[in-house]
């Protein structure tokens, strides 16, 4: 019999990353809402995974870049007491280099990547800090800490995620309310095919199945991880990173320019 462990909502969960979180916490025993454009894709995951792993699975098709779609899952992620996990997998890729897009994509991209993935964020936060319980996933990327390797507003919108991420697990810091970000690397989904790009041009010990990744960062999570990156061999690389940045911070606001600048 299948222990039941509270509900989570997942965005994107018609495929990719966003399906491989609906199978794993469905697995765990958490009941679902899945969230996503594609209903009738959503509705056969909620069948299959309903007969499979003994869970009630609930469906709610929305355009996440539609305001009102939006505002409706908001308001059920502030209002569900029985919602105990949010997983923000959502998300748009470019169409190549920043400056051969279409200035019109970023539109939604920042609707999705940004808006939307904070607004379900701050949500959170608020009921399960009230609560003194839930867990909040943002699906970043790795692009976040190496910009210079991608599209610059794609990994700008993901560096978002990453700070809002961090941020957020600070303020609530002892409320009972965890954070991930999970940076992935190239994971093998349907992105590609949406944005015409060749995944077969890619080194095949660069791309991870999406069932692997989601795996890799639940075990994080249980870990007690805020930052998860799956591909990283040595968790010691990251937090020589974060040391590096943190001790700056005594020198990042002060009353006059460094002597550096030659200025007196």
């Amino acid at each position: 019999m299948t222990q039941h462990t509270g509900t989570a909502l997942v965005t994107g969960a018609s495929s990719g990353i966003g399906a491989a979180y609906a199978d794993q916490l469905a697995a765990r025993g958490h009941d679902l809402i899945l969230v996503a454009r594609d209903q009738a894709r959503l509705r056969a995951a909620a069948e299959r995974l309903g007969r499979e792993a003994g869970v009630t699975v609930e469906v709610i098709s929305a355009d996440l870049t539609r305001p009102e779609d939006l505002a409706s899952v908001r308001d059920r992620v502030a209002t569900d007491a029985t919602l105990r996990v949010l997983v923000n997998c959502a998300g748009l890729g470019p169409l190549g280099p920043a400056l051969d897009s279409p200035v019109s994509l970023y539109d939604g991209l920042l609707d999705l990547n940004v808006r939307a993935l904070q607004t379900l964020s701050l949500a959170a936060a608020k009921a399960f800090g009230e609560r003194g319980a839930g867990t909040v996933v943002n699906i970043s990327s790795a692009v976040a800490i190496i910009p210079e390797r991608f599209n610059a507003p794609y990994a700008a919108s993901k560096a978002f995620v990453l700070a809002l991420t961090q941020g957020l697990g600070a303020e609530l810091a002892g409320k009972g309310v965890r954070f991930q970000a999970v940076l992935p690397g190239v994971t093998r989904t349907n992105f590609f095919d949406r944005t015409g790009a060749d995944i077969g041009q890619i080194p095949s010990e660069m791309i991870m199945e999406a069932s692997d990744l989601v795996a890799a960062a639940l075990a994080g999570l249980d870990a007690g991880e805020t930052v998860t990156i799956p591909s990283l061999p040595d968790l010691g690389d990251w937090q020589a990173l974060e040391g590096a940045r943190f001790r700056l911070g005594p020198n990042l606001s002060r009353s006059m320019p460094a002597s550096r600048y030659g200025l007196g």
